[in-house]
């Protein structure tokens, strides 16, 4: 509820997987850049469910290519399986706002 009422803002979700490679491969997903992308999809549809623009979002995978902790302990591994909320100010935005004043 809260983003959804900042229209000057920008929210980027950003999936995460650890470094196992996917055993089940499907037509929908190959590899952990793949499941990062669902990961992040997954959420900025709840995100947008719950009202925010889908202009305002952007959803991205990393795979396993940027990892919080080494992937050395199953603990680990379960940190990097995660997804991420990154919200900016709309730039956009924000130049308006510079050359009217």
């Amino acid at each position: 509820k809260a983003l959804k009422d900042q229209k000057d803002i920008n929210i980027m979700v950003e999936g995460h997987t650890d470094n196992v490679p996917i055993s089940k491969k499907s037509t929908y997903m190959q590899d952990n850049w793949d499941l990062s992308v669902m990961r992040a999809t997954s959420i900025t549809k709840i995100l947008v469910k719950g009202g925010v623009a889908p202009s305002q979002i952007v959803a991205a995978g990393k795979g396993e290519f940027s990892p919080l902790v080494s992937n050395d302990v199953a603990q680990n591994k379960q940190k990097n399986r995660r997804t991420e909320i990154i919200i900016t100010p709309d730039l956009d935005e924000l130049f308006k706002l510079l050359e009217s004043n």
